[in-house]
């Protein structure tokens, strides 16, 4: 498929998240075939990968080795580390996936060749775990325990308003101190939670999201673990 992480392999187990650092740009150019995802924060790089083991198992652990964590939802690092790599004239490609937060624009105004964004339909990314059934099974509940389903009714928007999901803040809701962690008596744990979110329950930005990831791999179907 000519993919190859940025980073292989190494007795550096911190070369298995990369932080974005201005002081510290890459030392050398990208090689053609390279990818970079470029992630908000450790939180989103355990979701992509949850999602990852069940919508492209094969490539879960690359496409961890390839993630750089930004530190926030700052597209111009994403670019600005791109073009360090050489970018596309260097055979470069790159994806970076961003939070909608107070909508602002996702994209620099000047398109950066072989660097793509996505900017989620919701606000966080988190908002796309509030599956009652998901969370139950994240979580390591019995099939019969509602408490998840509970704790969230009151919070969950109807189906098709989505003015109200863009605007739900779904960080609070999953944090330590939200519903589901208090009325169960534990975190909710995220990475096991997308990982327990089966392809049917995903909503459509994220299989679009995964399309995007399909396409730059030259997957014409991935392979669903369901």
């Amino acid at each position: 498929m000519g993919f190859r992480p940025l980073i292989p392999n190494s007795a550096d187990r911190g070369a298995q998240m990369r932080q974005y650092d201005p002081a510290r740009p890459p030392a050398a150019s990208g090689k053609a075939g390279d990818f970079v995802l470029y992630l908000e924060g450790a939180g989103d790089r355990a979701i992509v990968g949850g999602w990852c083991k069940r919508l492209l198992p094969a490539l879960a652990a690359s496409l961890s080795r390839s993630t750089v964590i930004l530190g926030g939802r700052q597209p111009a690092r994403a670019v600005e580390h791109f073009r360090a790599l050489g970018g596309a004239e260097a055979g470069c490609r790159a994806l970076c996936l961003l939070d909608r937060d107070d909508g602002r624009s996702s994209e620099p105004e000047d398109p950066e060749p072989g660097l793509e964004f996505y900017t989620w339909g919701r606000r966080h990314i988190e908002s796309y775990l509030l599956v009652p059934a998901a969370i139950r099974r994240g979580m390591g509940l019995e099939d019969s325990d509602g408490r998840v389903a509970r704790a969230l009714r009151p919070h969950i928007p109807p189906r098709g308003d989505d003015e109200a999901w863009r605007d739900l803040d779904a960080k609070r809701l999953l944090g330590r101190r939200g519903p589901v962690a208090r009325t169960v008596g534990a975190p909710v744990p995220l990475a096991r939670v997308a990982r327990a979110t089966r392809a049917s329950e995903l909503h459509e930005d994220v299989h679009t999201c995964f399309s995007r990831l399909r396409g730059v791999f030259g997957i014409v179907e991935a392979t669903v673990v369901r």
